[in-house]
């Protein structure tokens, strides 16, 4: 057996794949808000974003952990094409389940439905990105383990939208992005305890991409996807913002108008006199 090291370069790796994942179900949160306070195209952009940035947040926080994680007496690579895929299901699975919540007219079933597809699919992005994992040997799992981290990830997800649904303030979505991503990292490492590698040193050259080869540059370019994502939603006006900022236009485009239907009338007052 293969001696795991889940903290290769200590500290580093979990906390940034921490914050990597805050960062994701913040914006997520933010984004679905804005989604329920809008209607038509523009629920749906805004839900896409919501998708895109939780699915982008949890697969960079996978990876960057993933980058902390070596095996005794063996290199490690990771298969390109599976990679690429565990994002993509990510934000596909993740859109589905955020996007039942958004247009749901039965918020409960919606949110009970939109958890289940959302944490299976963090769930999937997770064991789809280690089934992408070459090493020389075997890799074999804990199924109680495994089903404990599906768990994991589906109380986090339904936790998640419950927040979208309920919460408005910043601060109060500031603190359950914090416990989100406390509990996709907890999803993480549980299923990363479930590993086990037994060793084949007679192994020859691995195929894939080494962790900084590949994984490295992607993470640091999704990562800049959200930071960029995070001044957009930051800048963009809210719903309440808009309506002050209507509101407050519509005095003086009124006036004009009162005065034009005043000069008639008076007109016609003379006339008939």
């Amino acid at each position: 057996m293969g001696h795991l090291d889940h903290a290769a370069f200590g500290l580093l790796t979990p906390v940034l794949s921490y914050a990597m994942a805050v960062i994701g179900a913040a914006l997520g949160l933010r984004c679905t808000v804005r989604a329920l306070a809008a209607s038509g195209r523009s629920r749906r952009n805004w839900l896409i974003t919501a998708a895109s940035a939780i699915g982008t947040g949890i697969w960079t926080m996978h990876f960057v952990a993933m980058l902390g994680f070596a095996v005794r007496g063996t290199d490690i690579r990771y298969d390109v094409p599976l990679t690429i895929l565990s994002l993509l299901v990510a934000m596909l699975v993740v859109g589905a389940g955020v996007f039942c919540v958004g247009f749901g007219r039965d918020r409960v079933r919606s949110l009970l439905v939109g958890g289940l597809t959302t944490g299976l699919g963090v769930a999937s992005m997770h064991y789809l990105g280690m089934a992408a994992l070459r090493l020389h040997g075997s890799v074999r799992y804990d199924p109680l383990l495994v089903v404990l981290s599906v768990v994991i990830a589906v109380v986090a997800a339904t936790a998640a939208l419950w927040a979208a649904l309920n919460i408005k303030s910043p601060i109060a979505v500031a603190v359950a992005s914090l416990v989100m991503g406390a509990a996709v990292s907890s999803m993480h490492y549980t299923g990363m305890l479930a590993v086990s590698v037994r060793i084949d040193p007679a192994g020859g050259e691995l195929p894939g991409a080494a962790a900084m080869q590949f994984i490295f540059p992607l993470a640091v370019g999704l990562g800049s996807y959200l930071f960029v994502t995070s001044a957009f939603v930051a800048l963009s006006p809210t719903a309440h913002e808009r309506a002050a900022y209507t509101s407050a236009e519509r005095p003086s485009g009124a006036a004009p108008a009162q005065a034009t239907a005043t000069g008639p009338a008076k007109s016609t007052t003379t006339a008939t006199a």
